[in-house]
């Protein structure tokens, strides 16, 4: 059964989701903008956090917050809660169902418990650490796979106003001659769940948010598998680039991703 703390998390994904879900019914999304290139929010974004928000203090009255839609009032150190009211939200946008509300609490220790909520589909992952990662009652387990020729590979496509294109292109090209097959699905946070059930035996991005990542590498972590940057070192939530994968499969992509 999940703490005091992972119940208080679950219970604001939920939250969260059935806004998401009331505006995804509806049809059109008001309210859309672009915080930058290819990075939009909406009304849904905004409601969903303040919902989350207030579902949360109303549980741990004065905590702290770094949130993706409240840049101003974000506190990126100390015991904090770090909430995506949408991870997807193009996808959300473009009523492609495949989404998520992602919260985590953390200190400066790193991720203590996390949730991924996929929304439309109503799959709860949930982790804490040392005690293992879950989808509902159910315990997650990486794959088992040793064989690198059959996996997986979950990544994320850097868009118009992201870095490096040609260098995630070499990478990729690396990989894909490999394994057998690539999924870009548009969520982050579902990625790293999904590598945590064993539906995907790797996912690998950068330039993401710690609001992305903190709930997901816990999922990985608890269930078996090793998270680190994609040079094998700590994950820094400031650079936000991960490797996530099973103990068997994270060093030989490890090292394809950084061959010359």
């Amino acid at each position: 059964m999940p703490s005091t703390l992972a119940t208080t998390l679950i219970s604001a994904a939920n939250a969260g989701a059935a806004l998401l879900r009331s505006y995804f019914a509806r049809g059109a999304i008001p309210g859309v903008s672009q915080k930058g290139p290819a990075d939009f929010v909406s009304e849904a974004d905004l409601r969903a956090e303040s919902i989350i928000k207030e579902t949360l203090a109303a549980a741990h009255p004065g905590a702290q917050f770094q949130a993706e839609e409240s840049a101003p009032d974000r506190v990126p150190v100390g015991p904090r809660f770090i909430i995506d009211p949408l991870d997807g939200t193009t996808n959300f946008l473009r009523r492609i169902p495949h989404f998520s509300v992602s919260l985590a609490y953390a200190d400066d220790s790193g991720t203590i418990a996390g949730v991924v909520l996929d929304v439309m589909r109503d799959e709860l992952f949930w982790a804490e650490r040392g005690l293992g990662a879950f989808l509902g009652e159910q315990r997650l387990s990486v794959s088992s796979s040793a064989v690198f020729e059959d996996a997986l590979i979950h990544t994320g496509v850097p868009h118009r106003g992201r870095p490096d294109h040609a260098g995630y292109l070499r990478s990729l090209s690396r990989v894909m001659a490999t394994v057998s097959g690539i999924r870009r699905l548009g969520s982050a946070a579902l990625d790293l769940a999904y590598v945590a059930a064993g539906r995907g035996d790797a996912f690998f991005e950068k330039g993401l948010s710690p609001w992305d990542i903190a709930a997901g590498m816990l999922l990985v972590t608890e269930a078996g598998g090793i998270v680190t940057d994609q040079r094998g070192g700590p994950v820094s939530f400031e650079r936000g680039e991960v490797l996530a994968a099973s103990s068997a499969l994270h060093d030989p992509l490890l090292k394809m991703l950084n061959d010359s």
